[in-house]
């Protein structure tokens, strides 16, 4: 029953937005139609998550497919828990349209826009439920390819169309290479299906190039570094809401890939949990650094989705160690802080997306240091950033700050047990702290340039808060932030049940994580905390109405009426953290250069390029292109040319038909 919900889902988002090009006269019932197709969708895929999760309707269903012989799909934990994000912001998002993007102001591309976004929804959910390498295939190419219209929706922008294109390459490069992995897996195990390899089975080789084809193919999705160059330009460009899916849920199909792959390999060494702990941190570290150099705003909040996937994957290193070296408690906290953070960056991203869109909409730009004051003009949108901002930085009682705590638990668990412990703490527990003190720093910035003091532009001074249907998906975010984080234990039971599923087959038993860790006294210190906050604003509220309200000039430096210019900007607060990391981040500086006794009016401005793309691809991409220059001359625009190199390349199949090397032999024995 709940597999069959799953699929009645899939096929109500894959056909939501074809009312839109039907009834092409009656666009704003079209737009809240597939809104309500979509929600309709969301409803019967969590009922069916939900029942998945439970560990109910476990069976698989088969079908015939002429092509492949047969093909299945079916319903554990581990999809039923990844199924939730998909079609919570699957429904969200396009209620949040109905404000940010309706179709009276965006008739071109609204029609677009709304049936890819029911076609991504599907083919996320039906890879999800894929239990045979075409399926998987079928629906991760579906993802994709909507995916890249979403990108690129305004296509009259240049910079979103090379968007587009760079990541319609990247994911491209990402389905070659699970082609080549499927191809191997057929070639051992004698099926297309994915099902568990028995202990021994495949040989320590083969185990490391599955491992190694997975990590690649499934890595470039998830955007871990240095294969995140197409993040950045994808999430920043797209429209909010798009941006919003494609970083809280797209990115994390990478992530299935990996886990699910990686539970039909049982027997992976200890060193690749070593080298996923090590790919995490490098790219939490450096994801986050990056984050602090950038000016405009979605491509802040792009890269912090590269630190988070770093997180994520750190706690998967854990639980890779933990599997290897029969450690249940590793695994159950390491592989409990991966799916915990999954869910959790799945609410506070979206969220903070929703939020930039809605900056974006009232003051018409993304540039952080065009922004400011928008606090009092938009207060319901500056409190559902700070919730964001507060549960991405790690901090209680939000729950971004669960799942890294459990993370640490994992790295500390053992650190005196042995050398593979121990490395692990040494190396995870310093790079997440500073990951957490790092994006704490960013997010102040951003609070403070966005939010703060006053408007540094008119459109930012005339900004508006938002209409209340891109308001309501942010609050249930924001209410499930809340909620996630003061009490945990209600997700425990679903961790334990996707743990136990991903450890079939290994003959080692998943550790309940209550047992792990104490989840029931979270709630009772987040109470603690509320009150003593609480208790200090009451504290200085009463100071303040005591003391007798005394009004003077501050020293103004000479300047009798202060302006918006003389604020802090987001790059100015942020530049002794750029130049700590300047030599990874090597900013590109513009300084005003007065040469004149009256010089005229100048500006000054920094830019940090993509570390990957700008400093490496391109480069090579240009390198390659001047190496075959010379083959342009055979571009002569002639069809009898063309008809000529046909010609010669089917003679050259065609000498390779005859049998040269029985010839030659004849001739040598004559």
């Amino acid at each position: 029953m709940f597999l069959f919900l799953i699929l009645l889902a899939i096929a109500m988002a894959a056909v939501s937005g074809l009312p839109g090009f039907v009834l092409r006269r009656s666009a704003g019932g079209c737009e809240r139609l597939a809104a309500a197709g979509m929600v309709g969708a969301a409803c019967a895929g969590l009922a069916g998550a939900a029942g998945g999760m439970l560990g109910l309707g476990r069976d698989a269903l088969a079908f015939r497919w002429p092509a492949i012989g047969g093909g299945s799909v079916g319903l554990d934990a581990l999809s039923a828990f990844f199924l939730v994000p998909i079609f919570l912001i699957g429904g969200l998002g396009p209620i949040y349209g109905l404000g940010y993007w309706p179709h009276r102001r965006h008739p071109a591309n609204g029609r677009r826009l709304r049936f890819f976004w029911g076609m991504l929804v599907a083919g996320m959910a039906l890879l999800v439920i894929a239990r045979h390498a075409m399926i998987f295939l079928l629906g991760w190419e579906l993802m994709a390819l909507s995916a890249f219209f979403l990108v690129s929706t305004e296509d009259h922008h240049p910079a979103s169309r090379q968007a587009g294109w760079i990541y319609l390459i990247a994911t491209h490069v990402s389905t070659l290479v699970l082609f080549a992995l499927f191809a191997v897996w057929r070639h051992v195990t004698g099926t297309f299906a994915m099902e568990p390899a028995a202990p021994q089975a495949l040989g320590q080789g083969v185990t490391n190039l599955c491992m190694g084809l997975a990590w690649v193919g499934f890595g470039v999705k998830a955007g871990v570094m240095p294969l995140h160059f197409w993040l950045p330009g994808a999430h920043a460009n797209a429209p909010s809401h798009v941006s919003a899916i494609m970083s809280g849920v797209v990115i994390k199909t990478g992530i299935y890939g990996m886990v699910r792959w990686f539970a039909l390999l049982p027997d992976a060494a200890p060193a690749w949990g070593a080298l996923v702990l090590l790919l995490g941190v490098l790219s939490g570290v450096l994801g986050v650094v990056f984050a602090i150099g950038q000016h405009d705003l979605k491509r802040l909040l792009a890269y912090h989705s590269v630190e988070n996937i770093g997180i994520i994957l750190m706690g998967l290193g854990v639980a890779l160690l933990g599997r290897a070296m029969q450690r249940p408690e590793w695994v159950t906290l390491g592989f409990g802080a991966c799916l915990f953070h999954v869910w959790n960056h799945s609410m506070f991203k979206p969220l903070l997306f929703f939020c930039a869109g809605a900056v974006t909409q009232a003051a018409r730009t993304r540039q952080m240091d065009r922004l400011g004051g928008l606090a009092t003009r938009m207060p319901w949108t500056a409190v559902f950033f700070l919730v964001g901002a507060v549960a991405i930085c790690g901090l209680p009682p939000l729950n971004g700050f669960v799942s890294e705590w459990l993370l640490y638990l994992g790295l500390l668990k053992g650190a005196t047990d042995t050398a593979g412990g121990a490395f692990a703490a040494l190396i995870g527990v310093p790079a997440l702290a500073m990951i957490g003190a790092l994006a704490l720093a960013c997010f102040v910035k951003v609070a403070g340039a966005v939010f703060l003091g006053a408007p540094r532009t008119r459109s930012a001074g005339t900004a508006r808060e938002v209409a209340l249907c891109e308001r309501v998906p942010m609050a249930v975010l924001a209410v499930g932030c809340v909620g996630v984080g003061v009490w945990p234990s209600v997700v425990a039971p679903a961790l334990d049940a996707a743990t136990g599923c991903w450890l079939q087959g290994t003959g080692l038993d998943a550790m309940p994580l209550a047992r792990a860790v104490p989840l029931g006294v979270i709630p009772l210190l987040a109470l603690m905390l509320v009150a003593c906050v609480a208790l200090i604003v009451w504290r200085l509220r009463c100071r303040t109405a005591v003391a007798a309200p005394r009004r003077s000039l501050t020293w103004d430096c000479g300047y009798a009426r202060p302006d918006a210019r003389m604020q802090y900007t987001a790059g100015s607060f942020a530049r002794t953290l750029v130049l700590l990391f300047r030599g990874v981040l090597r900013p590109a500086e513009h300084r005003p250069q007065v040469e004149t006794l009256f010089p005229g009016p100048t500006h000054a401005h920094s830019h940090v390029d993509e570390a990957v793309l700008d400093r490496v691809l391109v480069p090579a991409g240009r390198k390659i292109e001047g190496a075959f220059a010379w083959f342009h001359r055979f571009h002569r625009g002639l069809t009898q040319h063309y008809v000529l190199y046909v010609l010669a390349v089917l003679l050259v199949f065609l000498c390779t038909l005859f049998p040269f090397r029985h010839m030659v032999s004849v001739w040598l024995k004559q």
